[in-house]
């Protein structure tokens, strides 16, 4: 079997970090802790993982960060590098870069853009774009996280800062089914993360052109419904991963999260036999070395 790493770890502890995105979602209104997670990927080969900031309260951000370190730190635990949490376009990243510019584990940055309060463009504004091109002075990265009807955003992004690698999460929060072709209702408006499977497939190619891009394969199981299979997954891994490339392709758990669709190990094993027919060489990639060499876990 071969070996995992995970580059899309959440973690939280709703006694030391507050996250109000939750409130509303019972199944991951708890805790949920490394050694959770330790049960949730055993006997899955996961070798080492990347922590991913979890949408905490704006004031808990550098306890998340603290919080991480001291997991980071151990070496009893597969985490070896974490992407936090930071505004871009905020009045805050300055002082975020002076508290963290010297962290050992930090790799990169997110902004959730998905959010129903933050409205389309908020990107493309110049401060935003400012904070992103920054980061790629600095040695990090940004994840761009949005929703699939607003890809053209993340493709201007990423023109605008060539010299920061753009991680693209969730596959671009793709629907597997719309993207599968059995949900072929027109869009709904009230739906903000509605979207055509043309509409997302040209969007994927676009950012794929772009040289500093790269698309994590994970999250499109939180949005598998009851009775997914192989077949609903399929064609969204498949598309990514013949545009971006065996080169910028790697895989991410989202767990918890990704309970929402499917416990982590059906995600895995759903995940190695799509690809089991692609060539060992790309399967080692996508699975495992492409995420060392772009988080430098070695």
């Amino acid at each position: 079997m071969l070996p995992l790493i995970d580059t899309h770890q959440h973690l939280w502890d709703l006694s030391h970090l507050e996250l109000p995105w939750t409130g509303g979602i019972p199944q991951l209104n708890k805790n949920f802790l490394m050694s959770d997670y330790l049960e949730a990927s055993e006997g899955q080969n996961v070798s080492k993982t990347v922590y991913m900031e979890v949408d905490a309260h704006q004031h808990h951000r550098q306890r998340e960060v603290e919080f991480i370190n001291e997991i980071c730190s151990d070496d009893s635990n597969p985490m070896q590098a974490a992407v936090f949490c930071a505004d871009p376009g905020g009045p805050d990243l300055e002082a975020f870069i002076s508290n963290n510019r010297n962290n050992p584990w930090i790799r990169g940055l997110r902004r959730v853009l998905h959010n129903p309060d933050i409205p389309r463009g908020t990107c493309l504004k110049q401060e935003f774009i400012q904070g992103v091109r920054k980061l790629g002075e600095l040695g990090w990265s940004f994840d761009i996280c949005l929703r699939p009807a607003e890809l053209e955003d993340g493709i201007e992004l990423a023109k605008a800062c060539p010299e920061t690698i753009m991680i693209l999460d969730h596959c671009g929060n793709a629907d597997p089914q719309i993207v599968q072709g059995v949900d072929i209702s027109a869009p709904d408006k009230d739906n903000l993360f509605a979207h055509t499977a043309g509409q997302w497939k040209d969007s994927i190619s676009r950012m794929a052109d772009l040289p500093n891009t790269f698309c994590k394969i994970s999250g499109i199981i939180a949005r598998a419904k009851p009775g997914w299979g192989d077949e609903t997954l399929a064609p969204t891994i498949d598309h990514c991963l013949d545009q971006f490339g065996e080169d910028r392709v790697f895989w991410g758990g989202d767990w918890p999260v990704c309970t929402l669709g499917a416990p982590l190990g059906e995600w895995i094993t759903s995940l190695r036999r799509i690809i089991a027919s692609r060539p060992e060489n790309l399967q080692r990639k996508l699975l495992h070395d492409n995420a060392e060499r772009i988080y430098r876990l070695n």
